[in-house]
C-alpha cells in the first residue's frame, strides 16, 4: 500500500476492464467473485464494432469493470482467459491513482480471501 499525502495508507487497486458476451457475463462475474479475487463487478450492456479476421462485427455485449488490488491482478487475468470464450478476449488493466480510502481499502479487504 502506498502512503497518500495525508498520511494515510491508500492501497494499490486497479480496474481490469473485459467485454463479455452477455450470455456469459454474470457466470464470469460471480466466478471471480466467489473466488475472492475481485471485490465488485459492475455490468454495462454495450454495443462492440470491431473487425475479426477481416470481418465487420456488430455485437452486443457486457463490459465488466473488475475492481482488484494490483498484486491480484495477473490471477484475475489468467481466469478469466480461462472463463472467457474469445479467442482473443479483451483484457485492459488499468491503475486506480487515487480515490475514496474507506473505498479503496474495502477492495483491498475483500480481495484478501
Amino acid at each position: 500500500m502506498e502512503e497518500s499525502g495525508n498520511g494515510a495508507t491508500e492501497p494499490e487497486i486497479c480496474v481490469i476492464f473485459s467485454t463479455v458476451p452477455v450470455s456469459k457475463s454474470r457466470e464470469i462475474a460471480r466466478a471471480l467473485l466467489d473466488q475472492h479475487i475481485v471485490a465488485c463487478v459492475n455490468m454495462m450492456p454495450v454495443r462492440s464494432w470491431y473487425r475479426w479476421k477481416g470481418k465487420f462485427c456488430d455485437d452486443e455485449e457486457h463490459l465488466l469493470m473488475l475492481k482488484t488490488r494490483k498484486d491480484m491482478a495477473e490471477k484475475v487475468i489468467m481466469e478469466l482467459k480461462a472463463l472467457h470464450p474469445y479467442e482473443v478476449p479483451e483484457i485492459i488493466m488499468l491503475p486506480v491513482t487515487g480515490g475514496h480510502l474507506p473505498y479503496l481499502a474495502w477492495v483491498h479487504e475483500e480481495t484478501n480471501g
